[in-house]
């Protein structure tokens, strides 16, 4: 793959492309702009590398590191961008964007974020917190009175013959708006739980689909979402365990409840448009649709089929835990924004100081992380959770680069970004690959960054 800079003026600045592997004459061929519409208005100015505190030579090992994996067969193509000091400095291209098509992926290429989607809607939620709508405190059954006097689920071991059991217990207290953005209301995902119980009322119910497909409850309504989220039991007592949940599903229904608006509207009015987001929703509608990357087939690392949710058309719900799509460019301007305290180009989303608490540390020494979120998403320790995002308290423990008060999360199908305030850094790592070794492109991409530092 040739390596190339590419240069085009765009209502008065300059976008600046470091080594892609996009192809001009194939996006003329489709009858795409040069430079792809999910740049424009990106609102990020160029800059050298260099001028930032970071090495060019070094960044390009991004390419290189990932175009390898993609002639290896383990990754379908990449979007990387990587932005510090306010500054583009780094754009990367690898591979395909549907590669039994043989179409090459492409810098506007739209991929489904999954997880990803969750930040967005903690953002959602804590616009609502600043307009007074809603309090932290607020108990869920407020907003619905089903989740009033909910039971939880309590394994019990039974040495003598040597097998765990389930009773049924009262929740101690009901869980909150808090619970929901840090994970801690008792909730739990049907493809990650060991409580047998929770697993199986969340198959019944459809909020899980074993052997079907993974993180996909859209074709239950939002109100049949509730009711049988509210109908299961609870893995935790609410306010005692961080455990990975369909939270944030819940605190989408929230949102729309307090806010009268359905989820995909709200956020397209106060942080879509706003942060000039184009091409993130949580469906792609049907002239976008030829932008849409797709995985591999099969996953190398398993062996197993991959499959993915269908985004081709409107879901019933909107689901605030992993609906979403996105471009690296739309999703480099909300972590921008996160990263300037709130605001970007003069437009404000929130204010500083709930940045600061969005990403502070919830969880303390009161609540229990077994499983924490650095070992969910990197498979190392080191990280705490705060209202949407992973945080990391210190320099040290977890075992890939970083800063205390970074902050973090991933999606699925293997997207990832990130926000360094101590390095003013941020970046955006895109692809289709939900793969068990997605933590590993994850810590790559992250290690490559950091080491391209020389400042």
């Amino acid at each position: 793959m040739n390596r190339a800079i590419l240069a085009a003026t765009l209502a008065g600045a300059v976008v600046f492309v470091t080594p892609i592997c996009w192809k001009q004459s194939w996006a003329q061929d489709q009858g795409r702009p040069l430079v792809p519409p999910a740049l424009v208005g990106m609102g990020l100015p160029e800059a050298p590398p260099e001028q930032v505190g970071m090495s060019k030579q070094k960044l390009d090992r991004i390419h290189d590191a990932l175009e390898q994996h993609v002639a290896d067969g383990k990754l379908p193509g990449t979007v990387v961008l990587v932005a510090r000091k306010g500054k583009l400095i780094y754009v990367d291209v690898t591979g395909f964007q549907d590669k039994d098509e043989g179409k090459p992926m492409a810098l506007d290429s739209v991929f489904r974020i999954y997880s990803m989607t969750k930040p967005l809607v903690s953002v959602a939620a804590m616009m609502l917190v600043e307009d007074g709508t809603i309090q932290l405190t607020d108990p869920v059954s407020k907003f619905f009175p089903t989740f009033k006097a909910q039971q939880v689920s309590v394994a019990r071991s039974d040495n003598e013959l040597a097998r765990m059991s389930y009773i049924s217990v009262a929740a101690e207290r009901e869980m909150t708006v808090q619970d929901l953005l840090r994970h801690t209301a008792g909730l739990a995902y049907g493809e990650i739980t060991v409580n047998a119980p929770v697993k199986d009322a969340y198959a019944k119910a459809g909020l899980y689909l074993s052997g079907v497909r993974d993180y996909d409850a859209r074709d239950l309504t939002p109100a049949e979402e509730v009711d049988r989220l509210a109908k299961a039991p609870l893995a935790h007592q609410p306010g005692t365990v961080w455990e990975y949940s369909m939270a944030v599903d819940l605190l989408g229904r929230v949102v729309e409840a307090a806010s009268g608006k359905r989820l995909a509207d709200f956020l397209d009015e106060r942080v879509f448009k706003p942060l000039k987001m184009r091409d993130t929703g949580f469906w792609v509608p049907p002239g976008k649709i030829s932008r849409l990357a797709q995985p591999l087939a099969i996953d190398l690392a398993s062996g197993q089929p991959i499959k993915v949710i269908d985004v081709s058309k409107e879901p019933k719900n909107d689901s605030g835990g992993a609906g979403a799509v996105s471009t690296a460019a739309d999703y480099l301007r909300f972590s921008q924004m996160l990263l300037n305290g709130g605001q970007l180009d003069g437009t404000r989303i929130l204010s500083r100081t709930t940045i600061a608490f969005m990403t502070s540390d919830h969880l303390g020494s009161r609540i229990a992380a077994p499983f924490g979120p650095g070992e969910l998403l990197l498979g190392t320790p080191g990280y705490t959770f705060g209202l949407g995002f992973a945080v990391r308290p210190g320099g040290g423990i977890a075992g890939v680069p970083g800063s205390a008060g970074e902050f973090m999360w991933a999606g699925y199908a293997g997207t990832y970004f990130w926000v360094d305030p101590k390095e003013e850094l941020t970046a955006v790592y895109m692809s289709q690959a939900p793969s068990p070794i997605r933590a590993y492109y994850r810590k790559l991409v992250k290690q490559l960054v950091y080491g391209a530092l020389t400042d």
